[in-house]
């Protein structure tokens, strides 16, 4: 157990150096983020629209700059976790690969994709946060943070599984623009007149966007939004665990053996021989 904790400690550094060195990944948070959200609140008039909550039944009214600015908050925590994880796994296909075939546990490596997914997507969700309550004043920017926080999780496990799965870069790249885009546009009231659909109910980001928008202007939310956006996130999880586990399973069949040898030393000269 201390040997994989170790192991998952050294993967997890490994994995932050790299979304660090993300350049454009960086960008993207630094600029893209504010950027984007305050523009989605600046035009954008400020009349009032009336929407429904779906998972209490309420009908809440609120400016349309706002209610955009939490659109466009989700929409840049989405593609940005997503893009970072997608490059994150895709570049370093081949790498895991070898790493796994030397004899690092497949489960600690794991493990710490996971690990980098939670930690970016806190810094990054709290900070497009922060951005929000600098325009206006959430109801409960707490769980208008973590509604964030959820849907740049389930986007960053699909990020891991595109990153798996597909072949060419531009392929995710466009896979994971195109699904934020269409997912967040049909749940906007003022971007969609089916909003309020029961289709909107399939999308991934239909739990965080309900949580959100409560969050943002009444002082209840229910825990069912954040229960179907864990489910999302749940499934995409397990698809991208998958396909990882299966594209670093071992070409040699000694290699988990050979690098616990390693680890615990070469074996007694009468085993060898035997």
């Amino acid at each position: 157990m201390r040997r994989r904790m170790r192991l998952f400690g050294i993967a997890t550094r490994y994995g932050l150096v790299e979304h660090t060195r993300n350049r454009f990944a960086m960008l993207l948070v630094a600029v893209f983020l504010p950027v984007w959200v305050i523009l989605s609140g600046w035009t954008v008039p400020e009349d009032p629209v009336r929407f429904r909550v779906q998972s209490t039944g309420r009908l809440l009214t609120a400016g349309g700059d706002r209610l955009t600015q939490i659109t466009g908050a989700l929409n840049a925590v989405t593609l940005i976790i997503g893009f970072m994880m997608f490059a994150a796994t895709f570049s370093n296909g081949a790498f895991d690969r070898r790493l796994s075939m030397a004899g690092f546990p497949r489960v600690p490596l794991g493990l710490a994709k996971v690990a980098c997914l939670v930690i970016a997507s806190v810094v990054v969700c709290s900070y497009a946060t922060a951005v929000i309550c600098c325009f206006w004043s959430p109801r409960q920017p707490v769980l208008l943070g973590t509604a964030l926080f959820c849907t740049a999780m389930t986007y960053g496990a699909l990020g891991v599984a595109l990153g798996t799965l597909l072949r060419r870069e531009v392929e995710g790249m466009f896979a994971i623009v195109m699904i934020s885009v269409v997912d967040l546009a049909l749940q906007n009231p003022l971007a969609s007149s089916g909003a309020d659909s029961d289709m909107v109910r399939w999308l991934p980001s239909y739990g965080a966007m309900q949580a959100a928008t409560a969050a943002g202007f009444s002082t209840s939310v229910s825990a069912v939004d954040f229960a179907v956006q864990l489910a999302w996130f749940a499934v995409s999880a397990l698809v991208g665990l998958l396909a990882f586990h299966r594209r670093t399973r071992s070409a040699l069949p000694g290699a988990a053996r050979l690098g616990r040898q390693a680890d615990t030393g070469p074996a007694p000269s009468g085993k060898a021989a035997m």
